[in-house]
């Protein structure tokens, strides 16, 4: 209870920033000072039609708005590695199970000097797919996607560095 209750007394918000630099200690105009600067802007953009969002501020804030959206009975995922190695590149085996639903809660870990997620609910296929590495790494791989984005910003950062214009991904045949 104390870290939810930390992360609702720090403030969080474009106009108290030079309080929150104050808060942590950073120094305006720094690298760390641009990046939480960001995270901040971004969970402060406009919603996006169909989606609900919400930027939790403390692991107990997480919890509280997916269980809000989904119920007590869910089913967290995330990505398991066997034992941590080197970075390598890692192949999709066979035997990708998908997630019971179409609704999902993901949240998204944020650049800030505290527990910072990104959590939006939005019409999604989940799944655990299976991959082996380059040296042998084994890991199962949380992977969702997004099933409408036609609504999303065409410049969103989702799309850059994947080849993608206009916004709009098809979900994959698995």
């Amino acid at each position: 209870m104390l870290a939810a209750k930390v992360g609702k007394e720090i403030p969080f918000s474009s106009e108290k920033f030079t309080e929150v630099l104050k808060q942590f200690s950073v120094k305006s105009g720094s690298v760390q000072a641009e990046i939480m600067k960001k995270t901040i802007e971004e969970c402060e953009q406009p919603v996006i039609q169909g989606e609900e969002r919400h930027c939790a501020t403390s692991l107990e804030s997480m919890i509280d708005f997916s269980t809000s959206k989904l119920g007590e009975n869910v089913n967290a995922i995330s990505t398991e590695v066997e034992n941590q190695t080197q970075k390598q590149e890692y192949t999709i085996e066979a035997g990708a199970k998908k997630m019971a639903g179409e609704k999902s809660v993901v949240c998204h870990k944020q650049n800030y000097a505290h527990a910072v997620f990104y959590c939006h609910e939005t019409k999604t296929r989940a799944y655990m797919v299976p991959l082996e590495g380059a040296h042998g790494t084994k890991a199962k791989a949380a992977a969702v996607c997004h099933t409408d984005t036609s609504a999303w910003n065409p410049k969103h950062a989702q799309w850059r560095g994947r080849g993608v214009q206009g916004g709009a991904l098809v979900p994959p045949k698995i």
